[in-house]
């Protein structure tokens, strides 16, 4: 059934087409190239299975942790949920 302008499918055509920026988005974020031996935060060594497992990688789990952590605290700031009482912090 279209809604006005739109045509049928569009609702499911907007979600597909965001899931897809968002995957695109993610994968841009994956390391690429060659793994580094040692962290380059803390100088610890990177185990090989790790290396292995994701090409690229640059620093080891603890130091990776604590960098997602941040990015999240970062995301924390916007308010997604639109009420006013999160407008008020």
């Amino acid at each position: 059934m279209a809604v006005g302008w739109a045509g049928d499918g569009a609702v499911q055509e907007q979600i597909t087409a965001s899931i897809e920026d968002a995957a695109a988005r993610a994968r841009e974020r994956l390391p690429q190239g060659e793994s580094a031996l040692v962290c380059e935060e803390c100088g610890a060594a990177i185990p090989e299975g790790r290396r292995l497992a994701l090409p690229g990688v640059k620093l080891c789990v603890p130091c990776q942790s604590e960098t997602e952590r941040g990015e999240r605290r970062e995301l924390d700031l916007y308010n997604r949920r639109g009420s006013k009482n999160s407008q008020i912090r």
